[in-house]
Order: C-alpha cells, then sequence, then structure tokens
C-alpha cells in the first residue's frame, strides 16, 4: 500500500469509528474493507474537517495572538509523561513524522505541534518561535527542532518555558493542535540543573491546571500506572478524572493483564484508554500501522480489547472529537472572557493621562485646573460643603478642623495645669519667698505672678504648635487629594502641580507654626485682659480667703484638723502640707496669687483657642483665594519653560499606552475571529 493509500486509510477508519462505533474489520477483510473506506472517503472527510478544522483554526489564531497573556485560557491537548514513556512514539504516529529521539529528556520546551489535514502534493511543515517563521522540509524536522531549542532554551540540557510551534500540513493527519511538554524525570544528569525534576513539573502544573485543558497522559504497559507520577499531577488538577485521556504505549512489550488494568481503571482515566503500539527500529510509519493492527488481532492477551480501545487510528479520532467538544464547549466562556478583558482595557485607557499636543493647551489646561481646586477647596476647607466626597468621611474639611479644636481645647482642659488643686499653693509659696524683697509686706509683686505665668504656658506651649502641625497636616492631605481628582487625566501636570502645592502648603504651614509660637510668646510677655469677668470672679474667690486661713491654722489641740476643704471654684484640695508655714501673711499673699491665676487661666485658654480659630481661619482664606497663583509662577519656572515640560509624556505612560492599544488591537481581532466562528457553527451539535 502507497503512502497516500494509507494516509487515505487512516481517515476513514477514523470517521467510521466515530459514526457507527463499530470494532475494527478482521485482518481477512482488510482488502475489502479498504477499497469500500476508499470510495466512501472524500464527503466524509469534507463534513469533519468543515466543522472542525474552523474551531481548530480559530483557536490556533487566538493562540498566535497570545491571548493566553490576557489571562485568557485556551482549549488545549496537553501531553504529559514520565521519561520514556513513549511521548514521542505517539506524537510521531499522530503527525506522521520523525521528532528528536536520545537518551535523556529530548523536549526541553513546550512544543505546540498543529497538524492540517491538507490535500497538498506534499507536506508543507515550519516553526514558530521568537516572532518568527522558519520553513523547513519534513526530512529535517528533528533536525529542526534541535536548532530552535539551542535557540530558545541555550545549547546544554536545561529547560525553557518559551514555547516552540510546530505547524504541519499533511494529506491525511488528523486536525489536532497538541502541546508537547518535557517529559518527568526525577534524576538530573550532567549539565542539567539540581532542580530539574521541580522545573518540569512547574511546566507541567501550568499547562494541565486550567479547566480548558485536555491531559493526554502517556503510559508505558510495562510499569504501574500508579506510581507512574504523570498521574499523580493530572490527579491533583483533574480529581474526577472528566478532562484525562490515557495512552497506554508498549502493549506488545507487556501485553498479559493489560486488558484487566485499563478495565479496572484504578486511577481514575474519565476519557477512557486508547493502547497502541510504538514504532519500532527504523519501521516506516505504514509498517507500524499494519504491524499494530496485527498486534491487536492476533495476541492471546491484547485480541480481547475492545476495537474501540486500541490503535493510533482510534486515538486519532477521539482526540479530535474530545477537541472538538471541549472547544465548542469552551468558545462561549472565551467570548465572554475577550470582551470582559477588552472593556476593561478600553476603560483603563480611557482613564490614562492624556498628552499635550501644544504649550497652549497646558496653559489653559493648568489654568482651568487651578481654578477647579479653588472651588473644590472652598467647599471643604471654607464652606463645609462635600457634595463632590459624598461617601469619604475624611473629606468633611470645615467639620474636621473643628474637630481638631475641639480636642486642643479640651487637652488644654485636661492638663496637668488646669489641675486647680493639686500641690495648692505649694508654687505660690516658693514664688513669693524667691522674690522676696524690701518692700511693703502687704505688697503683691507682680513678678511672682508672671513667673507663674510664664512657666505654666511653657508647659502647655506644645499643645497649639501640635494642634497647628495636625491641622496643616490634613490641609495637605485634602488639598492633593483634589489636586489629584482634578489633574488625573494629565501625569506630568498632576506630578508637577501636586508637589508645588505641597510646597506651597509646607510653606504656609512652617508660617503658620511659627505664628502660633509668637502668639503662645506673647502671652509669655505679661498678664493682662479687660475682661470684666476676671475682677468679678477675683472677688468671689478671695472671699473664702478667711475661711481657708482659719481651716489651715486648726490648733494642735483639735482632735482631728482637717486635712482636705472644699473650696468654690476650686474643688477640694489638700490643706495638711501648708501647716508647716506659720506665716499667715505670706498664705494670705499665696491664696490671693492663687485665685489671681485661677482666673486668668481661664481666660487665657480661651483666647487662646480663640486664636488658635481665628488664624487657621485667615491662613485657610488667603491660602484657597489668594497662594494658590503661586503655583502657577511655580510650574511656569524661572526659564519660562515649565509648562513646555509638562507636555511631554513620561516613558512608563507611553509604554503603558502602547501596551494597552496593542491589547485592545488584540482583543478586538479575537472577537471578532471567535464571533465568526460561532455565528457560523451554532447550530451544530459536537
Amino acid at each position: 500500500m502507497s503512502s497516500h493509500d494509507e494516509a487515505d486509510s487512516w481517515n476513514i477508519d477514523v470517521i467510521n469509528d466515530h459514526e457507527d462505533s463499530q470494532p475494527a474489520t478482521p485482518t481477512t477483510e482488510l482488502p475489502r474493507v479498504v477499497a469500500a473506506q476508499a470510495q466512501a472517503q472524500a464527503p466524509i472527510i469534507s463534513s469533519c474537517n468543515d466543522k472542525i478544522r474552523p474551531l481548530l483554526d480559530v483557536i490556533d489564531r487566538l493562540r498566535l495572538l497570545m491571548v493566553m497573556k490576557e489571562g485568557i485560557q485556551l482549549p488545549t491537548i496537553v501531553v504529559v509523561g514520565d521519561q520514556s514513556s513513549g511521548k514521542s512514539s505517539v506524537l510521531e504516529s499522530l503527525a506522521g513524522v520523525n521528532l528528536p529521539r536520545s537518551q535523556g529528556i529530548c523536549t526541553r520546551v513546550p512544543l505546540i505541534i498543529r497538524l492540517q489535514n491538507h490535500a497538498c502534493p506534499r507536506p508543507m511543515v515550519h516553526f514558530e518561535y521568537k516572532g518568527k517563521i522558519v520553513p523547513t522540509e519534513e526530512s529535517h524536522i528533528a533536525t529542526a527542532i534541535n536548532i530552535a531549542t539551542d535557540e530558545v532554551a541555550g545549547r546544554d540540557k536545561s529547560i525553557c518555558n518559551s514555547p516552540i510551534t510546530l505547524v504541519v500540513k499533511k494529506d491525511g493527519v488528523p486536525d489536532l493542535t497538541m502541546v508537547d511538554l518535557p517529559g518527568i524525570t526525577r534524576v538530573p544528569v550532567h549539565g542539567q540543573p539540581e532542580n530539574i525534576h521541580e522545573q518540569i513539573r512547574d511546566i507541567i502544573m501550568q499547562y494541565i491546571t486550567p479547566k480548558e485543558s485536555i491531559i493526554l497522559n502517556v503510559l508505558s504497559a510495562t510499569v504501574d500506572f500508579s506510581t507512574c507520577e504523570s498521574i499523580r499531577m493530572s490527579l491533583q488538577v483533574d480529581k474526577t478524572g472528566e478532562r484525562t485521556l490515557a495512552v497506554v504505549t508498549k502493549a506488545d512489550k507487556a501485553p498479559e493483564g493489560l486488558l484487566d488494568r485499563i478495565t479496572a481503571n484504578d486511577v481514575n482515566i474519565g476519557l477512557g484508554y486508547v493502547c497502541v503500539r510504538n514504532r519500532v527500529g527504523d519501521e516506516s510509519q505504514e509498517e507500524a500501522r499494519k504491524e499494530e493492527a496485527r498486534l491487536f488481532e492476533t495476541n492471546t492477551h491484547l485480541s480481547g480489547i475492545d476495537k474501540s480501545m486500541v490503535g493510533v487510528p482510534v486515538l486519532a479520532q477521539k482526540l479530535v472529537q474530545v477537541q472538538a467538544n471541549i472547544i465548542a464547549k469552551c468558545l462561549p466562556e472565551i467570548v465572554k472572557k475577550i470582551s470582559a478583558k477588552l472593556d476593561a482595557n478600553v476603560s483603563e485607557l480611557e482613564k490614562m493621562p492624556n498628552a499635550f499636543s501644544s504649550i497652549a493647551e497646558a496653559t489653559q489646561t493648568l489654568i482651568r485646573i487651578i481654578g477647579e481646586v479653588k472651588e473644590s477647596l472652598k467647599k471643604f476647607l471654607w464652606r463645609g460643603e462635600f457634595d463632590e466626597y459624598p461617601d469619604d468621611n475624611t473629606k468633611l474639611g470645615t467639620a474636621r478642623l473643628v474637630e481638631m479644636l475641639d480636642k486642643f481645647s479640651d487637652d488644654l482642659c485636661n492638663c496637668e495645669e488646669s489641675n486647680l488643686a493639686k500641690d495648692f499653693l505649694a508654687e505660690e509659696i516658693k514664688v513669693l519667698e524667691d522674690v522676696r524683697g524690701i518692700r511693703l509686706p502687704n505688697f503683691l509683686p507682680h513678678e511672682a505672678f508672671l513667673r507663674i505665668l510664664q512657666r505654666k504656658i511653657e508647659r502647655i506651649s506644645h499643645l497649639p504648635v501640635k494642634f497647628a502641625e495636625n491641622a496643616w497636616d490634613y490641609i495637605d492631605d485634602v488639598v492633593m487629594s483634589v489636586f489629584t481628582r482634578h489633574s488625573e487625566m494629565y501625569y506630568l501636570l498632576k506630578v508637577c502641580t501636586k508637589r508645588a502645592a505641597h510646597k506651597l502648603v509646607q510653606k504656609r504651614r512652617e508660617q503658620s507654626i511659627n505664628r502660633v509660637k509668637e502668639i503662645v510668646q506673647m502671652e509669655k510677655l505679661t498678664g493682662y485682659t479687660c475682661n470684666p469677668d476676671y475682677m468679678t470672679k477675683w472677688m468671689n474667690l478671695m472671699s473664702q480667703q478667711d475661711y481657708f486661713i482659719s481651716q489651715v491654722n486648726t490648733g494642735p489641740n483639735t482632735k482631728q484638723p482637717p486635712s482636705r476643704v472644699v473650696l468654690q471654684g476650686i474643688g477640694e484640695t489638700e490643706i495638711e502640707h501648708l501647716r508647716q508655714h506659720k506665716n499667715v501673711l505670706l498664705l494670705q499673699q499665696a491664696f490671693g496669687l492663687k485665685m489671681r491665676m485661677c482666673v486668668y487661666w481661664k481666660i487665657f485658654k480661651m483666647r487662646l483657642v480663640d486664636s488658635m480659630a481665628l488664624h487657621l481661619q485667615y491662613s485657610l482664606h488667603n491660602l484657597v483665594n489668594n497662594d494658590m497663583e503661586e503655583i502657577v509662577k511655580e510650574l511656569m519656572g524661572a526659564d519660562g519653560h515649565g509648562i513646555e515640560r509638562m507636555t511631554m509624556e513620561s516613558p512608563i505612560i507611553a509604554a503603558k499606552r502602547a501596551k494597552l492599544e496593542k491589547s485592545i488591537e488584540l482583543l478586538k481581532e479575537s472577537k471578532d475571529s471567535v464571533a465568526k466562528v460561532m455565528d457560523r457553527f451554532a447550530g451544530y451539535d459536537y
């Protein structure tokens, strides 16, 4: 039988098995059957290819477009097996070509084998890798694979995850696309990395994990299936076995018990088994197929296996059908994923920063953005409106500033200096003793009051500074957020304006903090108030002086002298420590000094909080209404070319824009390709 006739016989065997699932014809009837098949061959192959080839073409097209880089998985037949399991022989039989053979790892990169049944006078073969197409002759395929592998993975024995595609257009081959992966090995040979097993495992798991992958598990009949590493891997990702097909090689080497092993299916192969005989020595493909048919017809142990489970032609037919089923099943979901990814990329591209076409456009945009920012800041920080950020509590502007002011007021009221009863009169007595001088005995020196006041103010001076720092930190956050929002579409302008705005805010922040420190220093210089409550409240407090002195000077004969006394406006105070002071005049002066400080301290605290509020409002008013123009000056630069520099797009942004545009173009082409096939075959049932 000629090569062409054998190829014809291959295809018709596949179709007949697909049509009626009848067992293979006994050897004695082969001549009559071949003649009948040759007569019926052409229209059946045409019908089958009319359905399957376009589906396979569109998947191959998507793979060529590298749509998988967009996170979209494609239906793929993945060929896995332990080293020396016979993978290469199976692929050779399916493709009708010779693949590399040697000791150790032959396949060092994923090899995508794309077979196309093509009625051409001579086979057309080419390779696709690293962005180029390399034609070759059928007789040179093995050599060409080695050359391509060395170019992709290097000349040593290491492996690589960059695929090589072998396209074979040949009369009589099944329409299939398969990915052949490196055989699983556990022991590295010379020149291989120590973790070669882990590297191979990672590549295999990457390809077989997606639910769109069909796993073609190549098992040698000479080994226990359950010990095969490839079986353990496939069971990890396909526990039910619903997407795993097993091909058992070397059936002639271990025929005894093979029927029982595949019937028992202890390793959970959901798509079934196909037993084949490997090509031996220098056998041609035609001779190998004849010997295979003879083996399964005549061998005592193998002849009992159902004819729908033996032979390379049956394997080809099953793969074609499984491939068509998974493609038809996955196409709607692929279209959905492509559409979703396309929509997401279009949306992201629309949100990309715009590039300016001229200096005038950049200037106009800058002025517009500054105006929008000023209006937003007036809303947030002046008028208390937050309609631009209704769900963001961090942008409540005036309410947040009031919270900070209230906390500052509470901190002043709750600090140690506002505890009027603590160590009552102790500091006043010491200061009066320190400032004693030659003067009238009932004269209260102003230096004593001022010294106590300065000490108290110094001890709380960090609170107004801390309030100003916190307020300006918040103002800076709001300004940065507002500038980001209004300049989001212009990357360089956003970066430049935010930098200039931050510089402006930090400048005003420093000025504000210095002003707060000045206010604190002014309060330390002298004690003064025109508040009429000062004298009234002081006199009310002083009305308790005689009672207080009498309680302190309670005689020693008293059974239980009081240790505490309650004073209006002060609260309960300890007095035991004051009995050591026998100088009544000193106690009276200390009491008068304390009462003056108590009244004045309350006035001081209110005045300080009011000053902080007024200063903050004044600073915000200037920042929003008067200072924003400084940003324009800052961006223009001393040389006047600042705006011009903003018309240049960042290389990172430009690269991202180009990547998105390329991705969108790819996805659109992918979507159109799939849609055409789905429209054409919407009524087909696979």
